[in-house]
């Protein structure tokens, strides 16, 4: 008789590392906006702040820890005794962190989506799941939620190569929460463009029918009508776009002061699948 498969236990200590390698391409301050995002998200910092073991983990670093470093510098004005804890599959990658490690407070191990058995408060998972299918990312985003500590909370995204455009959805144990937009919006003719960084969850989705699709394409015809902005910059017309969007309605759940860095956050409401 056939047994059931049984699902692989995972265990500090002795995961077994689940995922594929990514390309691994990287560069410094590639991920400052997201980094710079939690550094500054009440939600963020209410989650480190109160945490009784304040560690975060940055799964999928690439070939250069720089990313690594980056943040945990970054995210420190929340938390000074805050741990990162870098994951690569790659044994090579691991020991590019080896080098720059300083543990506690920065270290560098062989993990995947499994989190190497870890229960941090905070994981990025920047530009790791675009290589696979919708149903295999949403299946890597089910196995790091569960490996979360009580509270904690996944922001995953996707970015280009010097980070002038990213995108990244922000959840937890219940699901996605919010979704984010970040440019650099001299970068940019339209909103739009920012839909070639949508996370996999959504890349496939931006046609007519669905939720992002209308978002971007309302976000765009905001953009257009702020074109008398144009003289004060383009930060001012990204500010005075989003100012418009939301007053058709769209749950935005920042403010101006973010406006005016190129970004915009939403509920995940406003972008989640309908087909």
């Amino acid at each position: 008789m056939n047994q059931a498969r049984r699902k692989p236990r995972f265990a500090a200590g002795r995961a077994r590392a689940l995922g594929l390698p990514t390309r691994g391409t990287t560069n410094p301050n590639r991920l400052r906006r997201v980094d710079r995002w939690m550094a500054s998200n009440p939600q963020v910092g209410e989650v480190l702040r109160g945490a009784a073991d304040p560690l975060v983990i940055d799964l999928g670093y690439g070939s250069s820890p720089i990313t690594t470093v980056e943040m945990a510098q970054r995210l420190r004005v929340l938390r000074p005794d805050l741990r990162v804890l870098g994951l690569e599959i790659d044994a090579e990658r691991v020991a590019a962190g080896a080098a720059v490690a300083d543990p506690p407070l920065l270290d560098f191990r062989r993990g995947g989506f499994e989190l190497a058995g870890r229960r941090p408060v905070l994981v990025r998972a920047f530009n790791v799941l675009r290589q696979y299918s919708e149903p295999d990312a949403e299946q890597a985003w089910q196995t790091m939620l569960s490996g979360l500590a009580p509270g904690g909370l996944l922001v995953e995204g996707t970015c280009d190569e010097i980070g002038r455009r990213c995108c990244w959805v922000t959840l937890d144990a219940s699901g996605p929460l919010t979704m984010t937009f970040a440019c650099k919006p001299a970068d940019v003719e339209a909103p739009s463009e920012l839909a070639e960084r949508l996370p996999k969850s959504l890349i496939h989705r931006n046609v007519p029918g669905e939720r992002v699709h209308e978002l971007l394409s309302d976000l765009d015809a905001c953009w257009a009508t702020a074109a008398p902005f144009v003289p004060f910059g383009p930060r001012a017309r990204w500010a005075e776009a989003v100012r418009l969007f939301a007053e058709r309605g769209w749950p935005v759940r920042d403010h101006h002061r973010r406006w005016r860095l190129g970004e915009v956050t939403v509920a995940w409401s406003a972008v989640s699948p309908t087909l």
